[in-house]
Order: structure tokens, then C-alpha cells, then sequence
């Protein structure tokens, strides 16, 4: 990423022997994130993550690979859940054991088998079996929402709890996710689009307003708009009323569109 120097030399460095010593192959690459966050007017964070995964798709077309495994833990996912709900972008979702990005035109299957392990696990195995690692030594940079929440929000709650609120944290955004199956797969069995793919107003118009939000996400999720918040829900709602105005505009010069008792992303 080009953003710590000589940790991050030193980070290759350690991990390039450790492969060598395990007879495993290497790849290493770098990226301006920094530059690449100005240039697309993201922050830093999203920009890293999108370098990263352009080079993990490259990797696996490489190496003839179908997925990647990641090492993300329960404390990355409690990290993830929060900083989602603060955002108000996605709700109290978090990272899930298997899941799919688009990188160019291609999708990538990324796995994370630790998921379920915490931090502190993962260290004392490693401890045990006196197997060497490193600390990304900018994760304890107050510098970024997720650092901060990690250094400073977790253990202000777990000290207001008076416990361990990781697993809390995680529970819920499980059961959350599993509302949204119920809904998704009640929705599915409503055939709410017509056969040119489009949304069938007078049958969402039936529907309570949490269905209506839901059944109108999966559809833009589904027509390929990206970032779909809250607020772009909301401002879609209005489409389902006759009297409100027919058109929408969304991310990426894409607009949702009322016509003929029909909704649809043009």
C-alpha cells in the first residue's frame, strides 16, 4: 500500500522467507492507495481494500485458483459490524465466511475460515507452537474510524459491560442476517418481477413498507446499481406512488424509472 515505510518492507520481508521455508509460492505487489484515494475520491480504506482485491484477482487467475482465503478473525468482524451501523450504509451486517466481489469483470470467491476465532486465539496458538509473526504496526495508529474503534470504542464498552462484547456484537448481526433471508426468500415467492425483469407495481404496492424496502434493494442489488444505502431506498419509496415524480437518479449515471405500473433501472 505504500503507506508505512520500512514496516511494510520489513512485513514482505517476513513473509516472502516464511514462504520460502514452507516450499510455498509468493507473490508481492504494490499499489499507490494514497494517490488512488485522491485521484477517485475515496478514503483511504476503500482504496486499499480494491488494490487489494485487484491483486488477489490476479493471483488467482495466475495460479488457476477458484477462491482466496483471507485471514480475517471475530475481532475484524466485530470491527466491521459497528463501523456498517455507525455508516448507516449496510445496516448490522458483517463479514460472512464466504463471499463474492466483482474485481473488473470477474468474480472473485473469498473465504475466511477464522471468522469464528478470536484474536487472542489465533495469538496464543501461534505463541504455543512457537511459530513467528508480525503486527501491522498501523493498526495502532489513531489515524482511521477503524483503529480508533478498535483502540478506543471496544474497550470503553467492554469496560462499561463489564465483558466481553465481541461475541455480543456478532450474535446480532448474525440474527439480523438471518431476518434478511426470511424476508429475501418470502420476497422470492411473490414473483414481484414481470418477465422483462422489471418491478410489477401493483403487487409491491400490496406489500407492507419493510417488504417494499427490501423487495426495492434486492432489485436495485440485482440491476447492478452499486453503494445502495439506506437513503437511496428511501428516495426510490416514493416511486411506488402515482402522484410522486417517474424518475430516480442513482450511482453511476444509472436512473430508476416508473412507467406502465412498472419500476426499472435504465
Amino acid at each position: 500500500h505504500q503507506l508505512r515505510g520500512l514496516f511494510s518492507a520489513h512485513d514482505a520481508a517476513f513473509v516472502r522467507d516464511l514462504a520460502e521455508a514452507c516450499n510455498l509460492p509468493f507473490e508481492i505487489s504494490r499499489a499507490n492507495v494514497q494517490r488512488r484515494a485522491e485521484e477517485d475520491k475515496i478514503s483511504i480504506e476503500v482504496a486499499s481494500r480494491r488494490s487489494r482485491h485487484e491483486f488477489f484477482a490476479d493471483c488467482a487467475r495466475k495460479h488457476r485458483c477458484n477462491s482466496v482465503l483471507l485471514a480475517h478473525h471475530a475481532d475484524d468482524n466485530a470491527e466491521t459490524i459497528l463501523l456498517n451501523l455507525l455508516r448507516g450504509s449496510a445496516g448490522f451486517k458483517g463479514m460472512r465466511y464466504e463471499s463474492q466481489v466483482e474485481v473488473g469483470r470477474r468474480k472473485l470467491t473469498l473465504l475466511r475460515p477464522l471468522l469464528g476465532v478470536r484474536r487472542s486465539e489465533i495469538d496464543r496458538f501461534l505463541e504455543a507452537a512457537g511459530i513467528p509473526y508480525r503486527d501491522d504496526a498501523s493498526n495502532t495508529e489513531p489515524f482511521t474510524p477503524r483503529n480508533r474503534l478498535r483502540s478506543e470504542i471496544l474497550p470503553l464498552l467492554e469496560e462499561l459491560m463489564t465483558r466481553d462484547v465481541v461475541p455480543a456484537i456478532v450474535r446480532a448481526s448474525e440474527a439480523s442476517l438471518e431476518s434478511e433471508q426470511a424476508l429475501d426468500e418470502l420476497i422470492d415467492t411473490l414473483s414481484l418481477i414481470d418477465p422483462q425483469g422489471r418491478l410489477f407495481l401493483p403487487k409491491i404496492r400490496k406489500l407492507a413498507e419493510p417488504l417494499q424496502r427490501r423487495a426495492l434493494f434486492l432489485y436495485l442489488k440485482d440491476s447492478g446499481v452499486s453503494n445502495i444505502s439506506r437513503d437511496l431506498v428511501d428516495r426510490c419509496l416514493p416511486l411506488l406512488s402515482p402522484d410522486s415524480p417517474a424518475r430516480v437518479s442513482l450511482p453511476g449515471g444509472l436512473h430508476c424509472c416508473r412507467r406502465a405500473s412498472r419500476i426499472f433501472v435504465e
